[in-house]
């Protein structure tokens, strides 16, 4: 967390705008184009955004440090597990993101005024999120072998994980057939199960339980291959 999130943070502070741009960028852009009718969406987009794509964000910071600076090699050699390791950089990830957090937390406390079921709802759901991409972000950067090429795969998962579903509208803007596309992707779940629980979309409680089915299905499977298929001493 140290080396990875608060010195970095610390000695190019350049990050932290870095980290504020694009979640917030998206969230005015909607916010302008609908006169601030999906303001409130706006916000629970830019917060799915913002933990997965710091969980894939992960991969291109393993991948440094395992390539550049052989620090995979020397946690393979100690007793740190790799359930550890994963953990401390996940958090690393969450402390790099908290800028972000903080300004749509704030955001969302003064405009969607959450009652306890509503954040702990919330809460689930984007952490859910997290540990999807998290394993994700992991799971490839064992296998990538330049920095390069994770910063690459990161800005390509980022985009078509939390920015081109509909995170930051209702599914209901999307028209026949590219909302069935939409569906693809485990993001859009997320976001169908945040906008119900705020008022924002009107949905069956049978497609609601649907949603939370698929999402924890999706967390299930992609947490086993990444735990089955990462290659961890064999790098």
């Amino acid at each position: 967390m140290l080396v990875n999130a608060v010195y970095e943070m610390k000695n190019y502070p350049v990050v932290l705008l870095s980290t504020v741009i694009s979640p917030l960028s998206l969230l005015l852009v909607i916010t302008f184009v609908t006169n601030g009718n999906l303001f409130g969406t706006a916000i629970e987009g830019g917060l799915i955004m913002v933990f997965f794509s710091s969980g894939i964000a992960l991969q291109s910071d393993l991948s440094h440090l395992k390539n550049d600076f052989k620090l995979q090699d020397m946690i393979v050699s100690s007793p740190t597990s790799s359930r550890l390791y994963m953990v401390g950089m996940a958090l690393a990830e969450i402390v790099y993101s908290i800028p972000a957090l903080a300004i749509l937390v704030a955001l969302a406390g003064i405009y969607l005024h959450p009652s306890l079921v509503q954040i702990a709802i919330l809460s689930i759901v984007l952490l859910l999120m997290f540990a999807i991409s998290v394993a994700i972000g992991f799971m490839l950067s064992t296998f990538s072998s330049d920095v390069v090429q994770s910063y690459a795969f990161s800005r390509l998962l980022s985009l078509l994980f939390a920015t081109l579903p509909p995170v930051y509208y209702p599914i209901t803007y999307v028209p026949a057939p590219f909302n069935y596309l939409a569906y693809l992707s485990p993001t859009t779940y997320a976001a169908e199960i945040m906008h119900s629980a705020t008022g924002y979309l009107n949905i069956p409680v049978s497609m609601v339980i649907f949603d939370w089915i698929v999402l924890l299905i999706v967390c299930a499977i992609i947490l086993f291959i990444a735990v089955k298929k990462t290659r961890w001493k064999d790098v």
